[in-house]
């Protein structure tokens, strides 16, 4: 929904290319736009800095950083960022646009969560962080409201614009950044960052999801801010009665106070959340806590809001501990059909001797039905993420035999432990029966391709050929190589990365070409004097009034005497002669009020003092009489006696 009808930027065109069609949210540093790309016509999100801000080198930097980092992370939970350029004052990023809403949208739609619903929505989150720790980046501003969930289900992590490398202080001149419900205690005291604090802020949202609300409250940021320095964040269990103590567990890990205690990044938070999800029963996963909203009074697991799409994509970073049909399934509660009636009969007159042997041929008959059904079966052991070793001991503990061991690549799981077993964990398996391993041979590293002097279209071609993914592109002069073609990668060729990374492109705008000054030149000279150095040459509509002529080049963009790839455009911006201004009549005024008065009207002056006029303070005539017109910026002379 548009957030005004009165931004000066909707309707206009960014860089010549995106239009802005309405005016999303509004941050601290900088305002979102729903707009469309003229170019590739497709609808994206543009993030356009303050321009108050825009000024401030250090602020700018700060808005290309979010830029570099994310195009970075080729995640499909990450919102992708596809340009970042200046138009004037305007410093922009053009990024994917998420129709849907936020999770604090959620949260204020339906209070808390089932648990199903909130592992839902933390695993695909935790696997966005995840791809970003793994990459040497940390988030520092997770938060319900950077949580985008689709119209489509799926759940992406927005606004990296608070990224730092993983190795980087971030005390900048005392100034914590972040919001305050989710800060890490490090983060207040130090002012220090590394991926333990958006463990830390995700344990809060999970928190926030379980009991519908945040875990310390106060009066003022500071005592928000000193609770969680002093004071542990307490299970959600503690406000919702009867939630699993896994989920309280869970919790606790990721919101220790001392950074050691917690998992050491969102990948291994990640597989914590998948075991506890393995580990709860339907009941438990379904429950409804009594904090949640129900529409018109209605079962709030049969009614289905609208809010929460019915099937939550969540991308595998780590193997799932249950059936791909139960992660990607949302919270619902399914009521078992109702008993039979009792029958109503005649009060038994058998004998002891008959009830004696009936109650033999149940005991019988049950023990029957145990060991068919429940005697001769075990569960599979959770042995995900274990060394081989160890998994084989626990699946003989279990009774089982390991069965045969498969090799595959993985980006999260560490290089020698299970990434899956088959049957799953927790499956019903007959007792000495086997269970197949899948082993992490690590991540899968792809060495970067040369591909310097190709035109661009074929580099990145070449990089999702080698399993790489295109990531940002740069332009640069270059004397040797073509415009259009690839001067360099980031990271060089013959750099190893994992499959799927981003590789930066710098592409070459051509030799560089020197822009003539064609200002004062009549329109026709100005064309010719562009046109033969390899220009393109636009006229604006609009006319200035200026000291040229009327017709003739007024200004232009890009300047005279500054460089322009062949080929490119400049707009020239005609005159409309000079802005006539009524001359003050200054005769007889002191000098000094002759200066002032003809300057404050926008007239040069000079002085002709002659030899009489050498010790003279008295104005005796003016070369423009007073109350006549003259060009505005040209010089009026006074004779002074």
């Amino acid at each position: 929904m548009d957030t005004t009808l009165q931004d000066p930027l909707v309707g206009q065109v960014l860089d010549g290319r995106y239009r802005v069609d309405a005016r999303i949210a509004v941050g601290g540093m900088a305002t979102v736009y729903r707009a469309l790309d003229t170019r590739l016509d497709r609808v994206l999100a543009l993030k356009v800095m303050h321009p108050t801000l825009a000024a401030d080198g250090t602020f700018v930097d700060r808005f290309i950083r979010e830029a570099k980092s994310v195009a970075r992370l080729a995640h499909p939970n990450v919102v992708q960022i596809f340009d970042q350029g200046t138009d004037g004052s305007y410093v922009y990023l053009a990024m994917e646009y998420v129709a849907g809403c936020t999770l604090r949208d959620v949260l204020r739609e339906r209070g808390a969560l089932q648990p199903r619903a909130a592992l839902d929505i933390l695993e695909p989150v935790l696997a966005a962080l995840g791809a970003a720790h793994r990459a040497g980046f940390v988030h520092r501003d997770m938060k319900p409201e950077n949580v985008l969930i689709g119209d489509d289900g799926r759940v992406k992590v927005a606004d990296f614009g608070l990224v730092r490398s993983v190795d980087t202080v971030t005390n900048t001149t005392g100034t914590v950044l972040g919001t305050v419900s989710y800060l890490a205690p490090e983060q207040i005291e130090h002012g220090t960052a590394d991926p333990r604090v958006d463990v830390y802020a995700c344990g809060v949202v999970l928190y926030e999801m379980l009991a519908g609300d945040r875990p310390h409250a106060g009066d003022s940021p500071a005592t928000v801010l000193y609770k969680h320095i002093h004071e542990d964040v307490p299970p959600p269990s503690a406000a919702v009665p009867g939630l699993a103590y896994r989920l309280d567990e869970l919790v606790a890990s990721a919101t220790a106070r001392t950074p050691g205690l917690r998992p050491q990044d969102a990948v291994a938070l990640l597989a914590q959340a998948r075991e506890v999800r393995a580990a709860l029963s339907a009941d438990q996963l379904d429950a409804i806590p009594p904090q949640a909203f129900a529409s018109d009074h209605r079962n709030i697991a049969e009614d289905r809001t609208s809010v929460i799409p019915r099937s939550l994509t969540v991308p595998r970073l780590l193997p799932v501990n249950e059936d791909e049909d139960r992660l990607h399934r949302t919270s619902r509660l399914e009521t078992p059909p109702p008993l039979p009636p009792r029958r109503r009969g005649a009060r038994s007159r058998r004998g002891p001797l008959a009830v004696l042997v009936a109650v033999l041929l149940i005991l019988g008959v049950g023990t029957g039905v145990w060991y068919i059904n429940s005697g001769q079966f075990t569960k599979v052991p959770l042995v995900l993420a274990k060394t081989q070793t160890q998994a084989t001991r626990q699946l003989q503990k279990a009774g089982l035999d390991l069965g045969s061991v498969k090799h595959a690549y993985s980006d999260t799981v560490q290089r020698g432990t299970v990434i899956s077993s088959d049957p799953a964990p927790g499956a019903r398996i007959r007792d000495n029966a086997s269970v197949a391993l899948t082993i992490s041979d690590g991540p899968e590293t792809v060495q970067v391709p040369d591909l310097s002097g190709r035109p661009l279209d074929r580099a990145r071609a070449q990089l999702k050929k080698s399993g790489l993914e295109p990531g940002m592109v740069t332009r640069e002069f270059s004397d040797q190589v073509p415009k259009g073609s690839v001067i360099s990668t980031s990271p060089d060729a013959g750099t190893k990365r994992h499959a799927g990374s981003a590789i930066a492109l710098v592409v070459s705008k051509g030799s560089p070409v020197d822009v003539p000054d064609v200002t004062g030149e009549d329109l026709a000279s100005a064309k010719s004097d562009l046109e033969d150095a390899g220009l393109t040459v636009k006229v604006a509509a609009a006319q200035i009034n200026s000291e040229y002529d009327k017709g003739q080049v007024a200004a232009q963009t890009p300047a005279g005497d500054s460089q322009a790839a062949d080929g490119d455009t400049v707009t020239l911006t005609l005159s409309k002669g000079p802005e006539m201004v009524e001359v003050p009549d200054v005769t007889g005024d002191s000098v000094d009020d002759a200066h002032k008065a003809l300057e404050g009207a926008g007239f040069k002056v000079e002085e002709d003092r002659g030899l009489l006029g050498l010790f003279g303070d008295t104005v005796k005539n003016q070369s423009v009489k007073g109350g006549e017109t003259a060009p505005k910026g040209s010089t009026i002379t006074i004779k002074i006696r």
